[in-house]
């Protein structure tokens, strides 16, 4: 079968389905791949770059008459009355939002996969374009502010002075939003970041940056992992903490998109009380956009000097990777419509994966798809209803085990200390100078290690490799002291130093195999 890969029609975008790397892999599946003339031209990928990966560049015509066409953006209608009755579509579609380009695809007899309605489970990550195009639009987002913004991001000290770091605030710790966060905390500015899943502040912690939390403004997750609308009370919630956030920012970066619509998250009152010289970047304007004056496509200043950036154009301002990426993609959802490897392609509708994104098969309407389970652990069961009463007596006993457990706390806290204190006395005064550095030691490492931030966890492990080398070859010369106790304790040591050694560099390793190329 033929995969062909058109020019984007949607004017302006810079993007293209596949790459010369990608069209290499998809002639290991077994396809031939032809690739319209100047297709990846905006992209820096030229029609001789094509022709050495093995494709047959050609006119338009003979691309849309393939048995499989793929593209970035939904083809324009001139477009899809070229596809050849019984062809297989790949693109993005927005099915949901336009009912219409459905009912047309399933008169033209075709099969057509929404690129952009990958169930969000672990196994399809590797299908789902938008993970990929929000990452790069929320890099992207990053670059856009720091040109608008008046100043630097990272804080300077000179013989002039010095000059505090830009404040961001990041709406939404999705992949876009996690994007921007990692691209803004690498330039330096003071990263604080919101999203209404509690869960994800672990994430956000973990790229450096502080995790801004309203209380009892959770967000639920619907059944095909996409993120479900906030309710009145949540927004009521959220919007109090914006307020307050973006008043204090000197750039806002916002990506709340729920199936296609931007809920409003920032007002035309935030952004009245923001300084002068900030900058909001909307990277939910495609769906209308999260601050209120957001003009999608338009750079907007407000009377108050805010700039308001609502560029839709993000990735194809960085389309050589964003292709790649993109084409990336597409390889794996062929490989996954190809088990054979011989260039066929065999729609399995028993697979949710690629039941979920199957918007028509062979000109029947299967949209909207059933809902995905997104994880196999069971519901949890309904909480027993409990009345005011027996949550108070409920309460009054937590209360007493808690009373009962810092009392025992305390105790043994006092016995320990009251045996050590006689350790210390009892001991010669050797034992005395080499108990109070210990002491010392494990305060101070204490302190120091749970300041250390999540991501640098590795080479701290690294670091404790070789104390615990240090600890071992005291060991080993304590070994063979006459004192039993001591040989003992030198035993343990260094068996237990020697675990956290061996340990350590197995992870080590195994990690480092992580970036390794294969092959």
């Amino acid at each position: 079968m033929k995969i062909g890969v058109p020019r984007e029609s949607r004017p302006g975008e810079r993007l293209v389905a596949a790459t010369p790397r990608t069209v290499a892999q998809l002639r290991k599946l077994g396809y031939d791949v032809v690739v319209e003339e100047g297709a990846g031209a905006a992209a820096n990928f030229p029609d001789v770059a094509y022709a050495e990966a093995g494709a047959t560049v050609v006119a338009a015509p003979e691309v849309w008459a393939c048995d499989v066409v793929t593209t970035v953006s939904t083809p324009a209608d001139a477009d899809l009355a070229s596809l050849a009755p019984g062809a297989t579509l790949v693109s993005m579609l927005a099915p949901a939002a336009h009912p219409e380009l459905v009912t047309a695809l399933a008169e033209r007899g075709v099969t057509a996969l929404a690129l952009d309605a990958v169930p969000r489970i672990s196994r399809a990550q590797a299908l789902d374009v938008l993970s990929t195009l929000s990452n790069v639009a929320g890099y992207r987002a990053v670059i856009e502010a720091a040109e608008e913004y008046g100043g630097m991001f990272t804080g300077q000290v000179t013989a002039a002075g010095k000059t505090a770091p830009a404040s961001v605030f990041v709406i939404g710790a999705g992949v876009a939003g996690l994007a921007a966060i990692g691209a803004a905390g690498s330039l330096g500015a003071q990263v604080r970041a919101f999203d209404v899943r509690p869960e994800v502040g672990e994430q956000i912690e973990s790229m450096g940056a502080q995790f801004v939390q309203a209380a009892a403004a959770q967000q639920d997750v619907s059944a095909d992992g996409y993120a479900a609308e906030l309710t009145q009370e949540q927004e009521r919630l959220t919007a109090q903490m914006y307020a307050q956030e973006t008043a204090r920012a000197d750039v806002v970066i916002t990506t709340a998109l729920v199936r296609g619509k931007a809920p409003t998250t920032i007002t035309a009152a935030m952004v009245a009380a923001m300084r002068p010289g900030s900058v909001i970047v909307d990277l939910a304007a495609s769906g209308g956009g999260n601050c209120e004056l957001t003009v999608p496509g338009e750079r907007v200043v407000t009377d108050n000097g805010v700039v308001v950036l609502g560029y839709t154009d993000l990735t194809s301002r960085m389309p050589q990777h964003t292709s790649q990426l993109f084409g990336t993609n597409v390889v794996n959802l062929m490989s996954l419509l190809t088990p054979e490897r011989n260039g066929e392609v065999v729609l399995d509708l028993e697979d949710p994966v690629q039941r979920g994104m199957t918007v028509v098969a062979a000109g029947e309407v299967m949209w909207p798809p059933p809902p995905v389970q997104v994880s196999a652990a069971q519901a949890a069961p309904a909480a027993p209803v409990v009345t005011p009463q027996e949550r108070a007596r409920l309460a009054e006993v937590a209360a007493a085990d808690a009373r009962r457990r810092g009392t025992r706390r305390s105790v043994l806290y006092a016995l320990g200390a009251v045996l050590m204190a006689a350790a210390v006395a009892a001991g010669p005064p050797a034992f005395q100078g080499h108990f109070t550095v210990f002491v010392l030691a494990v305060v101070v490492g204490y302190y120091v290690i749970s300041k250390v931030s999540h991501s640098l966890h590795t080479p701290l492990m690294a670091q404790t490799n070789a104390i615990s080398g240090i600890i071992l070859v005291g060991a080993l010369l304590q070994i063979g002291s006459d004192n039993l106790l001591v040989s003992s304790l030198a035993f343990v040591a260094a068996s237990v130093a020697s675990i956290n050694i061996f340990g350590g560099f197995l992870v080590a390793y195994r990690m480092i195999n992580m970036f390794r190329k294969e092959g």
